[in-house]
């Protein structure tokens, strides 16, 4: 059997792969992605595994976002450190879902269930997974408290979200500035991530707003962004791949 493993901690990922081994040593764990866009790239450029391990909680936002960008041929189990996925991890008719650090009796009935799947089973799950869509799951517009008055700024219209001394700013494409009362890390939960990009600490960027890319002397990407923003945005040459699959998909 072989098996994809989509893990974007090294240490879960250690952890899940050891636990496979040690309940069958004849999975064979092909390969391991990290993010969304690795994860479509790797579907759509090798052979179709027999099983995948996803995490729901990915660099650069939730799994689910990977059944709308492509068809998904293989079962999934679910493992994620948050149970308030579990209702959309079944949407998609999942063969299970693990809540990590995933306990070895749990992962082994998740496996022998896998294996004791007809192949009309399986096409049913297949079926549901082609059928789920999440689009709906992310934010259209943000509600901006200023004074005593909400504002209503339509995501599309966002360049960046930028954080510094613990407050956040929204940048928009005509220029005007907004003070966000959210942090970076819950924000880009509820984003698309096939147009919002996590590029460090400091920015989450837009597709749609990107002016210039520039290879840095360090192997960094310097990116310019359509307005002025207060610092330059940098992507590490750790996650410079990751960001040029994400322009291109």
């Amino acid at each position: 059997m072989r098996v994809l493993i989509v893990e974007d901690e090294t240490i879960a990922y250690e952890y899940l792969s050891g636990l496979i081994r040690r309940i069958d040593s004849g999975i064979e764990i092909v390969d391991t992605t990290e993010s969304i866009s690795q994860t479509v790239n790797w579907l759509r450029g090798n052979p179709v595994p027999d099983l995948i391990f996803m995490d729901i909680h990915l660099s650069d936002g939730l799994a689910f976002s990977v059944f709308d960008l492509i068809t998904v041929e293989t079962p999934i189990i679910f493992t994620t450190a948050y149970d308030e996925y579990a209702i959309n991890a079944f949407k998609v008719n999942s063969i299970d879902y693990l809540l990590k650090p995933a306990e070895e009796e749990d992962l082994k009935k998740a496996i022998e269930k896998f294996k004791r799947l007809t192949s009309p089973e399986k096409n049913y799950y297949l079926q549901q997974q082609a059928q789920a869509n999440y689009t709906g799951n992310y934010f259209n517009k943000l509600l901006i408290s200023y004074r005593d008055n909400l504002i209503p700024v339509s995501v599309k219209d966002i360049v960046c979200f930028y954080t510094s001394d613990h407050q956040t700013q929204i940048y928009t494409a005509d220029g005007k500035q907004y003070q966000y009362n959210k942090t970076l890390d819950s924000i880009y939960q509820n984003l698309d991530p096939n147009q919002f990009f996590r590029a460090n600490k400091q920015f989450i960027i837009a597709r749609e707003y990107v002016k210039n890319i520039t290879i840095w002397f360090d192997r960094r990407l310097l990116i310019t962004l359509s307005v002025e923003v207060p610092e330059r945005v940098y992507v590490s040459k750790n996650k410079a791949s990751e960001f040029k699959e994400w322009m291109v998909v």
